[in-house]
């Protein structure tokens, strides 16, 4: 039996179990409710049933241990208990209002009240204040007036009460316009610890733009300036009309209605939309199982829309607000623009309710006239709720219009407030009413580990990145792209094709393809001369092409470079994808971007470069390349006081792929270290950093066996190291020049000389042992990655010589994934000559160089085999 009357609940207390009887009330409670939840329906009875029956305990409970000081003090509910809006698992926040100071008495009479409410399980957030302390902490500190704001009598002193709500003027303590101005700092600072977006694919219901807390900032600033009792009376203020209101009480509810099913699902406190309770989430919610997780990109897709509207009402409201507390009426400073608008108190306002009726154009025109005046804030709310009421005007006659295409394009070539606009036109609606394409990728959640935001926002990233690259306020944190920049004639044309790159997401098929074809078509209608044309259409079939190069290919291989330059043809091309891989790798998530990424596409574009400025005639001089190495490594060495004939003696072994594949410092840096050695000394590993791309490069050079790559890799891997890079070179003479890029496991750079030394000798000590070791599982999957099933694939080609064959292999990262790898190519009598490692989160996808053992192409026998070993031994 469900006890809820308070005479029950008052009974439990002459229990010896009156600990268990409570629990017991509150579980059954809770089973009840649960039981009620019905996702499509409102859930504000149920805050309200729960949060009645805690003020029903907290009551019994304040009568029975504060016993005659029970009317003497007052117990409160505040911040969302106040509300009367307790979920599942809510903080239970409550206000003890003393009439006097805390005696010995009254403190153990409260210790037992709090003890007794943590022991049942209600985990409280206790205030003890007198109604003084209260008015003081109230100035001093804008989270208790705040709170405050939401109080509500639970039980205890009437007149007390009475007092504290009727002859307290908040407004003494703090003015509407202080009170304001705080709450705007701390969405300010809450928006800030989001990135500014309400788009990432984890969101939190509560706390993340457009959640929960953006209507109680719009509820907290306008009951304090008008003592509202409910938000129904922005209508009676002429805030919104009420079909506004409507939809966003609708939005709350959806918000309410996900939050109270993630705190029943997860059986706690959790308000983030995490990827291991979306799927269960979707199904609730009604949206249907099917193909490539379509259900939660679906209901995702439906949280968002929700939330960029609840976003959009906040920032109409809240300036609505600052026009009537920060400028009272008659205050207002009215500038006009032009026949259309004019400006008030810095924000642009439409003089008329029909102009964009009367105009269309002018939908456009707007955003324009914001990135000439850029002392302009916004726009004002009125005009943005006349923005979204005229969104219909612009249909295929408004696209086809050459005065709106120019209009768009003219957006994009202003020198100023490109990103903010290009978002304040997403967020009203513009861009996806004038780019139907880009309506497809609105809210659209890319379910992957690397994306980690909406396929909307995550372009709008990448033009912000780069503009960034043009501003020289910018210019040290990424400074051979701010000097690239300048060598770009046309911004724009980056820009757009940022605007396409990933606008064919969710289409099927080749996404890149499909957005060439749109960009085109775009292109065409906006009356883009030929030249802009094929290099936006270009970059977007392209924009690939450079991270996949320089990640997945050896780019110290000269036939790489001209297969790569072959394909950019020109260094305006080459320009251009430089700038756009980068800005599209920074705008994916923050994990993906670090320097030794930097370097590699720093590398390929000088190569590239350099192979374009000969106009590829004779690109691949291998020759040429070869000598030019051996004789810068030369020249120095002998200023070294090494003689030629010592330089010959250590080199005449190397195939002369090796003077091609390392890079003249290190080439002296073998040699020196290959010196000072005797043979009885070796295996010879040692470490020295990299400071251009925060990486510490590890040289081994020992007698030549079968399992040298595997114990390297296990050691390494053993060691809690990350391999970037792979170099694997055998001398004439039977000698290895083994080479790997590593950094520390979580991306940091090896920090300190002992952990170095720690390093060269582990790794010596493995060697010598000449065997191979147990693989400890350090590699710990992340929660997020276990959403994200890597299914194994290999596949094969050759390189542009001929010479060897490429194998990929991708699968989930493991504890000693290399050195199995390199056992199972010593089983098949198949020879490593070189790997390209990448690891993005669980995700390995390597590259291996390889021959068989006689140095020619693997056989198609060969493929079979492996592939089938492989699969099986890490699906």
């Amino acid at each position: 039996m469900n006890m809820t009357k308070l005479a029950d609940l008052r009974a439990l207390f002459l229990l010896p179990d009156r600990i268990q009887q409570f629990k017991a009330q509150i579980q059954t409670q809770q089973q009840n409710l649960k039981q009620q939840f019905d996702p499509h329906h409102s859930v504000r009875n149920l805050l309200n049933a729960k949060s009645n029956f805690i003020d029903n305990i907290l009551s019994v409970a304040w009568e029975y241990f504060l016993a005659d000081s029970a009317q003497e003090h007052v117990l409160c509910a505040v911040g969302g208990y106040g509300r009367e809006e307790l979920f599942p698992h809510s903080d239970v926040d409550v206000l003890i209002l003393l009439n006097h100071q805390e005696n010995t008495e009254l403190q153990n009479q409260l210790s037992n009240f709090t003890n007794f409410l943590w022991d049942i399980g209600l985990k409280p957030g206790l205030s003890v204040r007198t109604l003084e302390e209260c008015v003081k902490e109230a100035r001093a500190d804008q989270t208790v007036i705040t709170s405050l704001l939401e109080i509500r009598l639970i039980t205890g002193n009437l007149t007390l009460f009475t007092h504290f709500t009727q002859n307290i003027d908040f407004h003494d303590i703090w003015s509407s316009k202080t009170f304001f101005a705080a709450k705007m700092e701390e969405q300010q600072k809450r928006y800030c610890k989001f990135n500014d977006t309400a788009y990432s694919l984890e969101p939190n219901i509560k706390e993340s733009p457009g959640g929960l807390r953006d209507l109680h900032i719009i509820s907290w600033v306008f009951k304090y300036h008008y003592k509202a009792e409910t938000l129904k009376e922005l209508i009676k203020y002429d805030f919104m009309p009420e079909s506004e209101y409507n939809d966003l009480i609708a939005s709350r509810d959806i918000l309410w209605q996900m939050r109270y099913a993630l705190h029943l699902l997860t059986d706690k406190h959790e308000d983030r939309l995490l990827f291991d309770y979306q799927r269960e989430l979707a199904v609730q919610f009604g949206f249907i199982i099917n193909k490539q997780n379509q259900n939660i990109e679906q209901f995702m897709q439906f949280y968002f829309k929700t939330v960029v509207g609840l976003e959009r009402m906040n920032e109409m409201l809240l300036q609505l607000f600052s026009e009537r507390f920060v400028c009272p009426k008659g205050d207002c400073e009215v500038i006009v623009i032009n026949d259309d608008f004019v400006e008030i108190n810095g924000y642009l306002e439409a003089r008329s309710n029909s102009i964009f009726q009367r105009n269309p154009l002018n939908l456009l025109e707007i955003f324009l006239i914001l990135q000439k005046n850029t002392n302009l804030k916004g726009v004002r709310a009125t005009t943005i709720r006349l923005i979204r009421k005229s969104l219909g005007l612009i249909d295929a006659d408004f696209r086809n219009n050459p005065q709106a295409n120019y209009l768009f394009i003219e957006i994009l070539r202003q020198p100023h407030g490109i990103t903010h606009q290009l978002r304040r036109m997403n967020r009203y609606g513009i861009l996806a009413a004038y780019l139907p394409s880009f309506a497809n990728i609105v809210a659209r959640m890319q379910y992957d580990l690397f994306h980690i935001y909406t396929v909307d926002v995550h372009t709008l990233f990448v033009i912000g990145n780069l503009r960034r690259f043009a501003l020289k306020t910018h210019q040290k944190e990424l400074p051979f792209c701010y000097d690239v920049f300048k060598l770009v004639e046309k911004p724009e044309i980056l820009y757009l094709a940022a605007l396409f790159h990933d606008i064919a997401k969710g289409m099927g098929g080749n996404h890149s393809k499909l957005g060439e074809h749109i960009a085109r078509d775009f292109c065409q209608q906006h009356a883009l001369s030929e030249h802009d044309t094929k290099l936006i259409t270009w970059l977007v079939r392209q924009h690939l092409l450079m991270s996949m190069t320089a990640q997945r290919k050896d780019i110290s291989d000269p036939n790489v470079i001209y297969e790569f330059a072959s394909q950019v043809k020109n260094i305006e091309y080459l320009n251009h994808l430089y700038l756009l891989t980068v800005a599209d790798i920074r705008a994916t998530s923050h994990t993906l971007w670090n320097s030794w990424k930097d370097i590699l596409l720093q590398e390929l574009y000088h190569a590239c470069h350099s192979s374009l400025r000969r106009n590829l005639q004779n690109p691949v001089d291998i020759n040429q390349r070869l000598l030019e190495n051996k004789q810068e490594a030369q020249t120095e060495l002998l200023q070294q006081n090494f003689t030629a004939a010592d330089l010959e003696k250590i080199w005449q072994h190397n195939h002369d792929d090796y003077f091609l594949r390392y890079a003249t410092n290190e080439i002296i840096w073998h040699t020196q270290a290959i010196n000072s050695c005797n043979k009885q000394d070796l295996p010879l590993v040692l470490l020295r950093s990299r400071t251009q791309n925060d990486s510490t490069e590890l040289f081994v050079y020992t007698k030549n066996e079968e399992q040298i790559f595997a114990i390297c890799t296990a050691s390494l891997d053993q060691l809690g190291l990350t391999i970037l890079d792979a170099r694997i070179m055998t001398t004439l003479d039977q000698y290895t020049l083994n080479s790997f890029q590593v950094i520390e496991r979580l991306g940091d750079i090896i920090p300190d000389n002992y952990r170095k030394q720690h390093i060269c000798i582990t790794l010596r000590q493995n060697l010598l042992a000449k065997k191979t070791l147990k693989p400890i599982n350090i590699h710990r999957q992340s929660r997020q990655a276990q959403h994200f099933p890597i299914k194994s694939t290999v596949s094969f080609h050759n390189d542009p010589l001929q010479k060897y064959t490429v194998i990929e292999f991708i699968s989930t990262d493991s504890a000693g994934l290399l050195s199995r790898i390199s056992e199972i190519f010593i089983s098949l009598d198949i020879q490593l000559h070189n790997a390209r490692i990448t690891t993005i989160g669980s995700r390995a996808e390597d590259i291996f160089y390889t021959t068989n053992k006689h140095g020619n192409l693997l056989s198609t026998a060969q493929k079979q085999t492996l592939t089938t070993i492989l699969l099986d031994k890490f699906t």
